[in-house]
């Protein structure tokens, strides 16, 4: 017979009692759906962080785990002059944003996430006069770590300006 002895946020502790001794069985609980309460939580997420605010970024779209943010063009973002190419600091600060947006919107419900590590891999120049979007998806969360993978793109969707791989932090509790 198992009787509960723990109820948390992301699990149940379960014990079973017999002539052996007792058993403890950490069960996982049910991934939250996303919810309208989930969806303000991650647009607080984005507006919250000034520089998301100063580079002009917008939440396109959010579901469970994954998240895309647009960042239009501006002058002020270019890197190099002579091409009007925007700086990758931009394009950075983007995936890094949206990156952390996907894992506030996964179904376990973390309540803050910090990046622990980002790497992203320039593929080319944004072009010139483009909106910059980023797509991130959380494709797998531990107790403590979630891993997302992100992309970003100009007009042309089959090439990307860049690609990116990160693990950020969960704090868990509960949403107030």
């Amino acid at each position: 017979m198992f009787r509960t002895v723990a109820a948390k946020k992301d699990h149940v502790v379960l014990v079973a009692g017999g002539p052996r001794g007792h058993n403890r069985a950490r069960i996982p609980r049910e991934p939250m759906p996303m919810t309208d309460r989930t969806e303000e939580i991650a647009r607080h997420f984005m507006e919250r962080i000034p520089h998301a605010r100063d580079l002009g970024m917008t939440v396109l779209s959010l579901g469970e785990g994954t998240c895309e943010v647009s960042m239009p063009y501006d002058e002020k973002l270019i890197g190099d002059p002579a091409t009007g190419v925007i700086h990758g600091g931009a394009v950075s600060a983007l995936m890094d944003t949206c990156s952390g947006a996907a894992v506030m919107c996964h179904p376990t419900a973390p309540v803050a996430t910090a990046t622990l590590d980002l790497r992203i891999d320039y593929m080319r120049p944004a072009t010139p006069g483009q909106t910059v979007r980023a797509r991130a998806e959380c494709y797998h969360v531990t107790r403590s770590v979630a891993f997302v993978r992100a992309r970003a793109l100009d007009d042309d969707e089959d090439n990307p300006v860049a690609t990116a791989a990160g693990a950020f932090t969960l704090e868990r509790g509960e949403r107030a």
